[in-house]
C-alpha cells in the first residue's frame, strides 16, 4: 500500500528517439492529463535537447534533456551545453544512459555543472559498483538500469529483485529502477523491494494506446 508519509514515487519517461516533432508533444500532453488524476506520483519526462523547449511550452511536467555535456559557452561545436537546456525551461538532465555511457570524469563535471545551474540530474548505472562510486557525486537521482533488460519484455523488479534489495541495503540516497517495466505488478514489485520509483521508455512511448497502458501501470 502507498504510503503518503513518504516522499512521493517518481515516473520517468524516456521518449528517447522514437517520436518527432508534434507527435512529441501530443504524448507529452497525454501523460500530463494522466498526472493530474494520480497526484500520488511525481512525472518527470526525458525528452531529445531539440524537443525540450516546445515540450516545456506545452506542459507543466519537469522536462528534462536526454543528455548534456559540461563545456561553458564558446568554441564546442555540436554539443549541448547545460545553459541551451536551462533557457529552454528544461528543469534537468539525463546521464549515462546505456545507450550514451559517458566517462566518469565528464560524468563529474556534468553534475558539478547542473548544480551551479540548479538543474537535476537523474544518472543510470548498470550494477552497484558503478552506483556506489556515482554516489559520491551527489546526483539528484541514481537509476539502476541493467543494459541486458532495456527495450524487453522481463521486467527489473523481477529478473533483478535480488540486486535492487542490495541497492536498497548499500545505496545511501533514493534510488530507481528502470528496464522492462510494463505492468502495475513490476511497478509495486520495485517500490516494495525498496525503490523510489521507475523509468519507463517502450512500455508507454511505443503504445498505440499510451494513455491506458500508462494507467495501467499506475493502477
Amino acid at each position: 500500500m502507498f504510503n503518503f508519509f513518504r516522499k512521493k514515487p517518481v515516473i520517468i519517461i524516456n521518449f528517447k528517439t522514437y517520436k518527432q516533432g508534434k507527435e512529441v508533444i501530443k504524448l507529452a500532453r497525454k501523460i500530463e492529463n494522466i498526472a493530474k488524476k494520480n497526484k500520488k506520483y511525481n512525472f518527470i519526462l526525458g525528452v531529445q535537447p531539440t524537443d525540450v523547449y516546445e515540450v516545456a511550452k506545452s506542459v507543466k511536467l519537469p522536462v528534462y534533456s536526454e543528455h548534456i555535456d559540461p563545456f561553458k559557452p564558446g568554441r564546442y561545436t555540436g554539443y549541448i551545453l547545460p545553459e541551451a537546456i536551462k533557457n529552454d525551461s528544461g528543469r534537468g538532465t539525463f546521464l549515462n544512459h546505456s545507450e550514451h555511457p559517458i566517462a566518469f570524469d565528464t560524468l563529474k563535471q556534468t553534475i558539478k555543472r547542473c548544480k551551479v545551474l540548479h538543474l537535476k540530474t537523474a544518472v543510470f548505472v548498470k550494477n552497484i559498483k558503478e552506483a556506489k562510486k556515482v554516489e559520491i557525486l551527489k546526483p539528484s537521482y541514481l537509476i539502476y538500469e541493467p543494459p541486458e533488460l532495456v527495450a524487453g519484455k522481463t521486467s527489473v523488479s523481477k529478473a533483478k529483485s535480488f540486486i535492487i534489495r542490495k541497492f536498497k541495503d548499500k545505496i545511501k540516497i533514493r534510488f530507481l529502477v528502470g528496464a522492462g517495466i510494463h505492468t502495475h505488478r513490476d511497478l509495486k514489485n520495485a517500490l516494495d523491494l525498496g525503490a523510489s520509483g521507475v523509468a519507463i521508455s517502450s512500455a508507454i512511448v511505443k503504445s498505440k494506446a499510451p494513455e491506458k497502458k500508462l494507467l495501467r501501470i499506475l493502477k
